[in-house]
């Protein structure tokens, strides 16, 4: 199982940036879907979990500026981010729960400038 996430980069305070993150080598339903980010000098910190079926949680602090959305048919995990502040440069990184393992992909570094 690979994961490859895209679509990070530059942006503007305000801005908005959209993350795909796709899953390789997985046959059967993907459990669980989700994306992390790490700043600098920070422990990394959950954004967001989409579960099969239709359930999304989010992490307090991410509600109302992300949202999180898949499409099993692609193996694909989305995180549109709105209205970016400076404090959400963070290197992202997408995440599957796959039949009891959890996989991670390498990131995708995000900068956003004021």
């Amino acid at each position: 199982v690979q994961l490859q996430a895209s679509g990070g980069g530059l942006a503007q305070a305000g801005g908005s940036l959209r993350l795909s993150c796709v899953a390789s080598g997985t046959i059967l339903p993907i459990n669980v879907m989700g994306w992390y980010r790490q700043a600098p000098g920070k422990q990394r910190e959950l954004i967001a979990l989409d579960t099969r079926g239709g359930s999304t949680n989010y992490a307090d602090s991410m509600k109302g500026r992300f949202t999180i959305s898949r499409d099993d048919a692609k193996r694909t995990v989305y995180l549109q981010m709105n209205s970016l502040k400076p404090e959400d440069t963070a290197v992202y990184y997408c995440n599957i729960v796959y039949y009891g393992m959890a996989y991670w992909g390498k990131g995708t570094q995000v900068t956003v400038s004021s």
